[in-house]
């Protein structure tokens, strides 16, 4: 009697891509999923701020974390192979820091409760800094800082994460790298 074999869906491997401004994140994370397929998830302070037509103010970072996490839920829901996340909500509480000195506590209790695989954080040295109109780190002193506390935050939370650095050629190969290893995983 021929029996019935349950399907067994590969698991949803979830990339985030960390650090500075200027460092890589939104091209990198283009070319991840030209090569790899997945769902690609942007960064949602972009948006805000194109729309609000103004600096953020403090008020703003609960607005923009909520807006953040229902992308990424979004897309979590759609269960795609590979989920590459440009950013998440480390980056918010590290700007919120940074800008404001202070940060709502409930964000690093979300970035906790979630699962993420693999966080690439993006080292600023190696590639120069580029204005777009939202960027406000244009010293290197400073986005060395910024990648610090991402490492520092990855680090005391045990999570996953390679230091991707150098040209930009190289951190394309680098990247590519990793991420094949981790859909192997």
């Amino acid at each position: 009697m021929p029996t019935l074999r349950s399907r067994v869906e590969p698991a949803m491997k979830v990339l985030v891509l960390a650090g500075p401004e200027s460092s890589g994140k939104s091209w990198l994370a283009g070319h991840i999923q030209q090569r790899f397929g997945g769902e690609l998830v942007g960064e949602y302070v972009r948006l805000f701020i194109d729309q609000a037509q103004r600096d953020t103010c403090y008020a703003d970072i609960p607005v923009i974390a909520q807006g953040q996490l229902a992308w990424e839920d979004a897309a979590r829901i759609r269960k795609p192979e590979l989920l590459i996340l440009d950013t998440d909500l480390l980056s918010n509480i590290l700007w919120s820091r940074t800008l404001f000195g202070d940060c709502p506590p409930w964000l690093d209790q979300q970035l906790l409760a979630r699962h993420y695989d693999l966080h690439l954080l993006l080292s600023p040295e190696g590639v120069e800094w580029v204005g777009d109109g939202q960027r406000c780190q244009p010293l290197l002193a400073e986005r060395q800082a910024f990648f610090d506390a991402s490492k520092q935050w990855l680090d005391e939370h045990g999570q996953r994460y390679e230091v991707i650095e150098g040209t930009w050629s190289y951190r394309r190969e680098k990247a590519f790298e990793a991420v094949e290893r981790l859909l192997r995983w």
